[in-house]
């Protein structure tokens, strides 16, 4: 009978790539899937998948509310389940996967995205921090068994709390179609090119200097995804006139935004130094603009900057000030040598970095566990 392993969101399951890519391949490799995560009040029915989804129905939607209701249902949730193993994914499912696995005496993981406290919009905050901190110290030491993005965050949770966690990059499926051909004739900016933002609308991410740099940049930038950001950002570009520059499309359904990645210019991967997650962090949108052929604009952190020196396919730059962004930015959309050579070079980047390799790691992690 095959093994059952519940792996915990506390997002929409429609939009999370990650997950799905994850329950796809353990559900691919013969196990019981099932992805929980919460339902919006404005969530659309769930996409058809290879492995199960439940969502849970809440009151509240946001803040400490939101977060106990969901912790409680969960728990609950997961104690009349018939489980052989449960995951929680971040720090923010991670007590009720604890306490439903001791009383049920089954295996329990880690999938660490992120540092979860080192977050600029948690490390800003002291009394936010002190209870997530608290959190942390408590439950990562009970979690033997555990993955994350990239070595430096796997070295940090050694050296905090001695565990040695297995790493399981965001990557990808190999884009095995022709990569979009672009025609260096082509003055910018024409009809269709654009620069693409996608995924959480956060703090950390650059949004209050990105959108300032539009001004300096003969471009338009698309915005596909949401967060805790989004009304700031909106208002940010009202304010400076922005709003035939820089166009806000919400969430995007995965397969959507493919088409829509592969048919920009170039793509933006900012965070700021502010939180030691987001100097270390491995974002799955560098990847996906790999896949879709596309150059970025970036930043020159440690995991970005080894992967870009193996074969550059990104302009990185060490700070993300509103110059900096715009002038980077304005290399890739007039240094037509440098655009194309990293064109070139996102099309052989492809085949290093997908997620068909990068499964073979996850489902030996489990078949370790499991069996």
């Amino acid at each position: 009978m095959p093994k059952r392993i519940f792996c915990t969101v506390t997002n929409d399951l429609n939009y999370d790539q990650r997950m799905i890519r994850i329950c796809t391949s353990l559900a691919a490799a013969g196990f019981d899937v099932t992805l929980v995560g919460r339902r919006h009040r404005a969530s659309l029915p769930l996409t058809s998948r290879p492995f199960a989804q439940r969502r849970l129905r809440l009151l509240f939607s946001k803040g400490k509310l939101f977060y106990l209701e969901y912790n409680l249902r969960l728990f609950f949730f997961l104690l009349v389940q018939k489980i052989d193993a449960v995951c929680a994914i971040d720090l923010d499912t991670i007590l009720p996967c604890y306490f439903a696995s001791r009383l049920r005496r089954i295996p329990r993981v880690y999938d660490a995205h992120e540092l979860f406290c080192e977050m600029q919009e948690v490390v800003t905050r002291p009394a936010i921090y002190k209870i997530w901190k608290s959190v942390e110290r408590y439950c990562v030491p009970r979690f033997r068994h555990g993955y994350t993005v990239n070595q430096p965050i796997a070295a940090e949770f050694r050296e905090m709390y001695g565990v040695d966690y297995a790493v399981v990059r965001n990557l990808p499926l190999l884009d095995e179609s022709p990569a979009p051909q672009r025609n260096p004739l082509l003055p910018f900016p024409s009809p269709g090119r654009f620069i693409l933002y996608q995924g959480a609308v956060g703090e950390g991410r650059c949004f209050e200097t990105l959108i300032p740099a539009m001004a300096l940049v003969d471009a338009t930038l698309v915005v596909c995804g949401d967060g805790n950001y989004m009304s700031r950002a909106q208002a940010l570009v009202k304010q400076l006139g922005l709003e035939d520059k820089v166009l806000f499309r919400g969430w995007v359904l995965p397969d959507d935004l493919r088409q829509i990645t592969r048919s920009a210019w170039c793509g933006i991967t900012l965070f700021d130094r502010r939180g030691k997650s987001n100097y270390f962090s491995l974002a799955n949108r560098f990847f996906d603009y790999i896949q879709a052929g596309i150059p970025q604009l970036g930043v020159s952190y440690p995991a970005y900057e080894e992967i870009n020196n193996w074969r550059p396919i990104a302009v990185l730059i060490s700070e993300p000030g509103i110059r900096e962004i715009a002038d980077g930015l304005n290399q890739l959309l007039n240094n037509t040598d440098l655009y194309y050579t990293l064109v070139d070079n996102c099309k052989q980047a492809r085949l290093r970095y997908n997620w068909q390799e990068e499964e073979k790691g996850l489902i030996r992690f489990y078949q370790q566990i499991l069996g």
